[in-house]
């Protein structure tokens, strides 16, 4: 007899895993170190209209599913009313079983909206009734949804020429209980060659307060900002690292590549290959000095569709897995740090999922003083964060190294509703170890995996990232 669709014990298969997930993992609290929420709609605590602005906006998960589905672009990114692309969203779902969109929709409008009913075309016009009804009712809007969800702290993606004004804002409302921090991206000062690379500079020149006329002006203007947002309560930085690079340079290289972009002139590859690895030294050196996790987010293909990009613009689902070569530059990068003594703590994600041994027995090269897991295999990440790709990532850092000191999943969204990624991977997480103790490969020790499994879900990230410290 089937079960029932995705009741309490979804995803659980055996009676450990089932009280590893309701005992232990269930109730832990979250902590979101890296995503893409609005610190602006937090602080201003956004409302919605309908369903659709809550559900359909800005994810382009669910955007890439409607246009695979044969939709037309004005009823995902167009100016179609609200409830025409939900109903394109609702004739979309049923065609997207296996895909981990069709449990996630689920889980979004079972959490939030206590709605339990497959979305269809024939259920479609009832889930768009009761959902917007309690939208109306309020209890919804963007604090409430991340109160709603037990979130502690979240980190937002930051450029440092950002103001922070929203998360100083944030930072001073003693009524908002959940930590709001931002997370230092400093990928537009490493892309010479992109284009608007002078007008960035000027810009970062504004908010550091530093003319920037040489390398050595911008180096002083970075750590500036990083001394700023340390100040706000970053205590992690990120790097989207779609080519991993390194080679050594010299600071007069470095600085003639820099000379050259500031002028709007395009550097040869290899001189951009030798500035980016000489800033992000520079750069790791800076956290590693203030405590900081390092990031880097690796083999990403952006931008793929030129036409929809000149359209519409970049993070709208045009990107794919990209399979660039990464264990001997990124062993070079994270060694040259190390020979330094100037290695921070550091999470590694690469889009690539071939890639999971390389990363896996990459950080063991690279752990070390003192901090468990100081080198982190991080969650499965975009394309890989479905079922089987996190139970790979799992299985391959427990393979590796300690999967007990991992610090867990993270949304890497812009949506308020995504907090149900966090359910998903726990229940995952807990079904591979049910697995593994139902088989007798781990001991059926109840205090010894429910600790594991806290620990994952929550403790380890607490104690890596160290938020106790932000006041």
């Amino acid at each position: 007899m089937a079960r029932r669709f995705m009741d309490e014990d979804f995803l659980l298969g055996s009676e450990t895993a089932r009280r590893l997930y309701h005992d232990y993992a269930k109730s832990m609290p979250i902590i979101d170190y890296h995503c893409h929420l609005s610190p602006q709609e937090i602080w201003e605590n956004r409302t919605y209209r309908n369903l659709a602005e809550v559900w359909l906006g800005g994810d382009h998960y669910k955007w890439r599913a409607m246009r695979a589905n044969g939709v037309d672009e004005r009823y995902v990114t167009g100016d179609a009313d609200g409830y025409e692309k939900f109903l394109a969203y609702a004739r979309t779902l049923p065609q997207a079983i296996g895909n981990p969109l069709y449990h996630w929709s689920h889980l979004e409008l079972k959490r939030y909206f206590g709605i339990d009913e497959p979305l269809d075309e024939r259920s479609a016009p009832s889930i768009w009734e009761r959902a917007n009804r309690q939208i109306q009712n309020g209890g919804l809007s963007a604090r409430e949804l991340i109160t709603k969800s037990n979130v502690e702290v979240i980190c937002t993606t930051d450029d440092p020429a950002d103001s922070l004004e929203y998360h100083l804002k944030l930072k001073g409302d003693a009524q908002f209980r959940t930590k709001v921090l931002p997370s230092f991206r400093p990928d537009k000062a490493l892309e010479l060659n992109r284009p608007g690379f002078p007008d960035y500079v000027r810009r970062l020149e504004q908010a550091a307060g530093i003319p920037i006329r040489t390398y050595d002006d911008l180096l002083a203007a970075l750590k500036a900002r990083i001394d700023f947002f340390h100040e706000v309560g970053c205590r992690v930085s990120d790097h989207a690292l779609d080519v991993v690079v390194c080679e050594e340079a010299t600071d007069a290289e470095a600085a003639a590549a820099f000379a050259e972009a500031l002028q709007g002139r395009r550097v040869s590859e290899e001189a951009e290959r030798k500035y980016k690895t000489h800033l992000l030294i520079f750069l790791g050196r800076e956290y590693a000095a203030r405590g900081w996790a390092m990031q880097y987010h690796m083999n990403a293909m952006r931008n793929n569709n030129t036409r929809r990009l000149a359209e519409l613009g970049p993070d709208t689902g045009f990107d794919s897995i990209g399979d660039t070569s990464i264990a001997r530059p990124l062993s070079r990068l994270l060694d040259s740090l190390e020979r330094e003594n100037a290695l921070p703590k550091t999470i590694l994600y690469s889009l690539h999922p071939g890639h999971n041994p390389i990363v896996a027995s990459m950080i063991g090269n690279f752990q070390g003083g003192g901090i468990p897991g100081k080198i982190q295999f991080g969650s499965a990440w975009w394309f890989n964060d479905t079922k089987e790709g996190m139970i790979a990532q799992l299985k391959t850092l427990a393979d590796f190294g300690l999967l007990g000191r991992f610090v867990g999943m993270l949304t890497d969204s812009r949506s308020f509703l995504s907090y149900t990624r966090h359910e998903y991977f726990r229940r995952i997480l807990c079904n591979l170890i049910g697995e593994w103790a139902e088989n007798g490969e781990v001991p059926d020790d109840p205090e010894m995996l429910g600790g594991i499994v806290e620990n994952i879900s929550y403790r380890n990230a607490k104690a890596y990232f160290d938020f106790d410290s932000v006041r």
